[in-house]
């Protein structure tokens, strides 16, 4: 499968990096300490900025220490981030035609990026660059200004449903799903085969998914 395009665009926590169970911990940790129930705060971590969840669930009062200590945490957890599969070949595959959109901080990026031995991006937008987190497409249309590229000209890759629906309301070129449970209309498993080719990115075709594929075969085992 070929997707034309003259630049990308990453989010990077289960796109980029396997960051999941380390965020989860951190996560855990921090409602513990704030007395709240971890399994309510986890509800709607994937693809919030940290400081949305943290005005979630603490009174104004407290967000300003409770944001430090949920960034801190996440930081010290950050050694056991590693890439996803596929991640590292097909960065190497790009030039200066690339970069991310995430929720997370500087520092979290940092520390995330250099534990799964990834190329610092050429563009970088964070959540502390943006004044709307998604769902909301700022991020997206910063990163494509960054690329100085159209965003019609970018595909766009996610996993959230909220990031899914940031990379939609950007209207890319293109917004592929990663991981079996991306709510995109193409998905991949991870980013394995997918090589970028002068003018676009090649997919291999086994792992394209149909948009109208029954939702049950696309959950993982």
């Amino acid at each position: 499968m070929k997707l034309s395009c003259r630049g990308v665009l990453f989010d990077v926590d289960g796109v980029l990096v396997d960051s999941t169970a380390a965020g989860e911990t951190a996560w855990r940790q921090w409602a513990t300490e704030y007395g709240l129930d971890p399994d309510v705060v986890l509800q709607g971590v994937h693809g919030r900025r940290s400081a949305e969840t943290v005005r979630l669930h603490l009174p104004l009062v407290l967000h300003g220490p409770a944001l430090r200590r949920i960034n801190t945490i996440k930081i010290c957890d950050a050694i056991s981030t590693s890439p996803v599969p596929g991640a590292r070949d097909l960065l190497s595959s790009l030039a200066a035609n690339w970069g991310v959109v995430t929720s997370a901080s500087p520092g979290l990026l940092a520390a995330r990026f250099a534990a799964a031995g990834l190329p610092p991006p050429p563009v970088t937008i964070t959540g502390d660059d943006v004044t709307r987190g998604k769902p909301d497409p700022e991020g997206y249309l910063r990163g494509a200004t960054g690329l100085g590229l159209p965003v019609s000209e970018c595909v766009i890759f996610e996993d959230s449903p909220v990031g899914v629906a940031a990379g939609l309301a950007a209207r890319p070129a293109e917004v592929v799903g990663v991981g079996l449970r991306a709510p995109a209309a193409v998905a991949v498993r991870d980013l394995r085969g997918i090589r970028w080719t002068g003018n676009g990115l090649r997919l291999p075709h086994r792992l394209r998914r149909s948009a109208d594929e029954p939702r049950a075969r696309r959950r993982s085992p």
